[in-house]
């Protein structure tokens, strides 16, 4: 069956608004376009007491790196951060915590939480390094590489991956340093 005459037009124009909206994409809040909605689901705005915070010693990682537990230790133990005392206030501890637990990899909702989670087997790792899903995802670097004074280890995610810190891990935009 053939549709009528008139219907052309409005499956024309269907067909048009589909592909227009499909090429158009999303625009970040830069302003940049972006089409890929896996990345959109990554990118994130940190808090901003835990970016000034923390963002003064390390990369600051997106919170879905790593399940609310994780989290919930790295900051009770403040005390001793890997060999540092955290400076923080009672407030400022709370207000981290609260903001890195909700977003944590077991409460994003996002497929890479989910990866993360299911890599974990119950675990509570300390650094995004420690996850099972992530270290095989770069199963194929040689230790060499990390160990590399321009990569600075396997924490350092943004010497390769230049949006680490917004949650753009894309492969095809990371660039491993010489």
């Amino acid at each position: 069956m053939r549709p009528a005459p008139g219907h052309w037009r409005l499956l024309a124009l269907v067909l048009a608004l589909t592909l227009g909206l499909a090429l158009a994409g999303e625009t970040w809040a830069d302003g940049r376009k972006h089409r890929n909605k896996k990345d959109h689901a990554a990118r994130w705005t940190p808090n901003q007491t835990y970016a000034q915070a923390c963002g003064q010693c390390h990369m600051v990682y997106p919170p879905c790196l790593l399940p609310a537990a994780s989290w919930g230790r790295l900051l009770e133990g403040r005390a001793d951060h890997f060999g540092q005392s955290l400076p923080l206030t009672d407030a400022e501890a709370g207000e981290i915590k609260a903001y890195l637990e909700a977003n944590a990899a077991d409460r994003s909702g996002g497929k890479r939480g989910r990866k993360i989670m299911a890599s974990l087997g119950g675990a509570t790792p300390l650094r995004p390094s420690e996850v099972p899903y992530l270290r095989h995802k770069h199963h194929d670097i040689a230790e060499a590489v990390f160990a590399r004074p321009a990569v600075g280890g396997r924490g350092n995610c943004k010497a390769c991956h230049p949006g680490a810190e917004q949650g753009d891990y894309g492969e095809h935009r990371a660039n491993i340093p010489r």
